[in-house]
């Protein structure tokens, strides 16, 4: 996994192609490998999706892979009438209560994300 960077779900070097475990599919090309927390390779760059590999992923803790051709934007998923500047402000707001958390980790990354979303939905 690479860690955040600028915004706070942005991956480092990547070009936001980050599918996430529940939308992977058998044939998807991995972009860049796939490790296990402690680093040990499971499945090397240019391999193709199998069934096999998603059960494995899973088995492992894998939350998300970087999958070639893919043209991710967390902007389209964010509703209509949230702005990425109201985004910027709740996720500034909550650093300090993350301050001790590690935000690259991704189970905590998505934590991070979803309380900024949810900070904004509920500040109106």
């Amino acid at each position: 996994m690479k860690g955040a960077t600028g915004w706070f779900w942005a991956r480092r070097g990547a070009s936001m192609s980050m599918v996430s475990l529940d939308n992977l599919l058998p044939g998807m090309i991995l972009a860049s490998g796939v490790n296990d927390r402690c680093g040990r390779l499971l499945l090397g760059e240019g391999a193709e999706l199998e069934p096999k590999h998603l059960l494995i992923f899973r088995t492992w803790g894998i939350v998300e892979a970087d999958i070639v051709g893919v043209d991710y934007d967390y902007t389209s998923q964010l509703p209509d009438d949230i702005s990425m500047e109201e985004l910027e402000e709740a996720k500034k707001s909550l650093l300090s209560s993350y301050r001790h958390a590690d935000i690259t980790h991704p189970a905590t990354l998505e934590l991070f994300r979803l309380a900024a979303l949810r900070m904004v939905m509920h500040a109106r």
